[in-house]
């Protein structure tokens, strides 16, 4: 049997360079004069006399006068020995001293990177389950480590009847509580973990839009739920504390569906530590890439040791229409639920430009001019789209039109969809200039907005979304970053009823599900295919479920097209990384890299060994998609295996321009 493999992605793959910190965040409690710092401890170090770590670290900290009582935060057992605690500047500078300390890092702060999509993954046979679905028991008996913001286990998404009992391996304590908000000196606490289940609610929506069955990536499989996210963000020393904790616990896999502002050096950015704690624990790590794109270079996720995972679009879409007083008709996205402008019935169109805050629909910046019974045009940025309409309301308006402006965004590229509280909706740049050059002219005077609902079949799709943060990576030039793309727009996900769907305090709206956008949303889509592919193949480790779904990950529509990308634009390698997962074909990659924590660390990056996960014998042949510039051979160019579990090696060489070799540099 032949097949090809794809090896584009891989001299960026293998290796691994390391380079000064990017940025470097400093996090301060609410004492002034002390900030967080996580430390490095050489544990074989320790001298009998304490009977344990804690006690070690407390001594240590005694020694530099820091109180251990007041200042000891976490310590670290499983991914990474050592502890986090709350110290002065100079107790800092004296742990350095210690012969016990190998680095100290100042802590950080990440931020969260905010159902139709099984079925576009075709993932939808759940009544009657087929292929990796079936193979993997809809990833019963995978506990998956979420570490986030929480949830509150009472929702419908999350309730566990009918579900097999834990599992017994499971070394975490199962709990039903609700979740408050609790702080020492202004920092987060993690909350204890908690053990809920996948759960398939039917006939659900976000107020209307989107309503079906909302089923989960991997419907049987566990959740493993660590809160370390808070209003301002997430503290790297909880999150280290949370991954620690969650592979002592014995999860499968962890999804982090949040980031740093910036790439860090591997050696202080703590998901890069905790992530290859667990990659040598057997844990499987999912990680948002950002979503700061579409410039390149933006991406936050680069370690090669967890899986990186970009946005993107589904068949599914919010249209929306500005329909103008010529019968022109400008499209757009919405996810207003009120209730629509009267038909054959159009509204003065205003837009102001004289004045910057008024331009951008800021609070109080329209209470001085006449909006009533008009529909208000607002420029993008400084608060979000769905607060200008709040203001557009407050003043009298009956409706919003936020017209996108940027230039490195795709003509008929809206971005996302947002729930605007009056008429709304977002038109992208190509309308932007069409709508405000005839008014400017005075082709057009009035018009009216009409949202379209829910529509289905969406082409082309999937689209790269324009905010999915680009590589190429800034720590490790030669590792390909995002490593694959999943749904991340406009994504159906469970909603505390508490919470408004915009987050703002002038919506009254209660819903227990609503509509969400970035990286956050993708991420766990991997994360459960992840747990799909560990349910259907115990024996695989971290670095083969990895190299699945890479191997198999399509960049195109057909042999001949590249994934689109900003809705119009050719994609390229640093948005799509490998591809779009393909769930199916990743449950029979035929060929796996399998590589070890010693490849990372010895640095190859430019050779690579395959183990064979097919029963019968195969002869793959190497297929070279090469970047403009490159000139990239294989040798062997063919390998054959004989049986399953074989294994065998490839040098790969790249004979590029000089130019192509300082670009990759």
């Amino acid at each position: 049997m032949s097949r090809i493999f794809s090896i584009i992605f891989l001299t960026l793959f293998l290796s691994l360079r390391y380079t000064s910190a990017v940025q470097n965040h400093n996090l301060h409690s609410s004492n002034q004069d002390k900030q967080i710092y996580i430390i490095s401890i050489q544990n074989n170090l320790k001298p009998n006399t304490f009977s344990n770590v804690e006690d070690w670290y407390k001594s240590i900290l005694s020694r530099i006068n820091s109180n251990p009582s007041d200042s000891l935060l976490h310590v670290y057992n499983t991914v990474f020995h050592g502890f986090s605690a709350r110290l002065r500047a100079e107790h800092a500078d004296s742990l350095r001293a210690q012969v016990e300390v190998i680095s100290i890092i100042p802590d950080i702060v990440y931020q969260p990177q905010i159902t139709r999509s099984p079925h576009f993954l075709g993932l939808d046979s759940y009544h009657t389950p087929l292929g990796l679905l079936k193979d993997s028991n809809l990833g019963s008996n995978v506990v998956v480590g979420v570490i986030d913001t929480g949830i509150k286990p009472e929702h419908p998404s999350f309730d566990d009847k009918g579900m097999d009992k834990v599992p017994d391996r499971f070394k975490g304590h199962v709990k039903a509580i609700l979740y408050q908000l609790e702080t020492i000196s202004g920092m987060g606490l993690i909350r204890p973990p908690q053990l809920q289940a996948v759960r398939v609610p039917k006939n659900v929506s976000f107020i209307g839009y989107a309503e079906g069955q909302a089923t989960g990536i991997a419907p049987m499989a566990r959740l493993s739920i660590y809160k370390t996210c808070w209003t301002f963000g997430c503290t790297g020393s909880d999150v280290l504390a949370a991954m620690d904790k969650a592979v002592e616990d014995d999860v499968d896999v962890i999804s982090l569906s949040l980031g740093p502002v910036a790439s860090r050096d591997y050696t202080t950015d703590p998901i890069a530590i905790g992530a290859f704690g667990a990659f040598q624990k057997g844990v499987f790590v999912s990680v948002a890439a950002g979503n700061s794109g579409p410039l390149p270079g933006q991406i936050s996720a680069s370690a090669p040791w967890y899986i990186s995972v970009g946005a993107s679009t589904i068949d599914r879409t919010f249209p929306a229409d500005v329909i103008l007083d010529n019968g022109d008709v400008l499209s757009g996205s919405s996810l207003y639920t009120g209730d629509p402008l009267p038909k054959n019935k159009t509204y003065p169109l205003v837009h102001f430009t004289s004045d910057y805050s008024m331009e951008q629909c800021m609070p109080g910046s329209l209470d001085s001019v006449d909006v009533k019974g008009k529909i208000v045009i607002c420029s993008p940025g400084l608060i979000n789209k769905v607060e200008k309409g709040v203001v557009v309301g407050k003043a009298g308006g009956v409706g919003v039109i936020v017209a996108l402006n940027d230039p490195t965004l795709g003509e008929n590229d809206t971005q996302k969809s947002d729930p605007y509280t009056i008429p709304g909706l977002t038109i992208p740049i190509g309308a932007t200039t069409k709508l405000l050059d005839d008014i400017s002219k005075k082709k057009v005077k009035e018009g009216t907005i009409v949202c379209r609902g829910t529509q289905i079949g969406e082409k082309p799709a999937p689209v790269v979304a324009s905010f999915s943060s680009r590589g190429p990576n800034n720590v490790s030039k030669y590792v390909l970053k995002p490593d694959v793309i999943a749904p991340g727009v406009d994504i159906l996900a469970a909603w505390p009823e508490g919470v408004p769907p915009s987050r703002l305090e002038e919506d009254q709206r209660v819903t227990q599900y609503n509509i969400a956008s970035g990286t956050s949303m993708s991420c766990p889509h991997v994360s459960g295919l992840a747990a799909l592919l560990k349910s259907a193949h115990p024996d695989w480790n971290p670095a083969m479920i990895k190299s699945a779904l890479m191997t198999t990950a399509y960049i195109g529509y057909h042999e001949m097209s590249k994934m689109a990308q900003n809705q119009d634009q050719a994609s390229s390698y640093w948005a799509t990384g490998a591809g779009h997962v393909n769930p199916e074909k990743a449950n029979d990659p035929g060929l796996v890299y399998d590589i070890s924590e010693d490849d990372f660390i010895q640095n190859l990056c430019a050779s690579g060994t395959l183990t064979s996960v097919n029963a019968t014998a195969s002869t793959y042949t190497a297929k070279v998609s090469s970047p403009a510039g490159f000139n990239v051979t294989v040798n062997p160019p063919e390998l054959s295996f004989k049986k399953i579990w074989d294994k065998q090696s490839f040098f790969c060489y790249n004979f590029g321009s000089e130019r192509s070799r300082n670009h990759a540099k």
